[in-house]
C-alpha cells in the first residue's frame, strides 16, 4: 500500500484543518478517525503520549479497543520506536518478537515518533490487516502527520484524565 503525495497534500490540508478546530485530546481522537477512514490500510491508528517511560494511549480509531493503553518504552514496537527515536515499520508482526499482540487481525504495523525538537514526546501507531502493508510513502506521509501534532500531544497531558 502506499500514501502518494497526490493524496498525501489534500489530506495533511485535512490534518491542518482538524488542528484549527479541535485541541488535545479531542484533535489527536478525529485526526486518528480521519486517518483510518481515509486510508483503507490503516484500520487501527492511535495515538500515544509519552509520560516518563511509559506510553499513554491518548487517542484511536477502530474496530476495537486495544488492551495496550499504557505501554513500557522497553517493551514492543511502540516502546523500540520511542527508545530509538525512529519510525519502525514491521513487515510481518509475527516474525517480530517485539511485538505486543493486540487483534488477531493484525499483520503488520508502523509507529511513528512525534518529536517536539529531538524529543519524542509521544507517537502515532497504525495496525493492519496485511503482510507489508506499509512502505515509505506511509513513513513520510505519517512523519509529516507527526509534526503537526505535537502541540495536541503536549496539551492532552495537560488535560484532565478521563473519566
Amino acid at each position: 500500500m502506499t500514501v502518494p503525495e497526490r493524496r498525501a497534500v489534500p489530506a495533511l490540508l485535512q490534518v491542518d484543518s482538524i488542528l484549527a478546530h479541535l485541541h488535545g485530546r479531542n484533535a489527536l481522537a478525529e485526526v486518528c478517525r480521519y486517518l483510518s477512514e481515509e486510508f483503507a490500510h490503516y484500520p487501527w491508528v492511535g495515538v500515544y503520549r509519552l509520560e516518563g517511560a511509559t506510553l499513554v494511549l491518548d487517542a484511536y480509531h477502530g474496530p476495537e479497543a486495544t488492551e495496550h493503553t499504557r505501554i513500557p518504552v522497553d517493551r514492543g514496537i511502540c516502546g523500540q520506536a520511542a527508545r530509538e527515536n525512529r519510525t519502525v515499520i514491521v513487515e510481518d508482526v509475527n516474525a517480530s518478537p517485539e511485538y505486543l499482540a493486540c487483534f488477531l487481525s493484525t499483520r503488520s504495523e508502523i509507529v511513528v515518533p512525534i518529536r517536539d525538537g529531538t524529543a519524542v514526546v509521544g507517537e502515532i501507531d497504525i495496525d493492519g490487516n496485511q503482510i507489508k502493508a506499509f512502505d515509505e510513502s506511509d513513513r513520510r506521509f505519517l512523519e509529516r502527520v507527526a509534526t503537526k501534532l505535537v502541540p495536541s500531544v503536549k496539551l492532552a497531558g495537560s488535560e484532565l484524565p478521563r473519566a
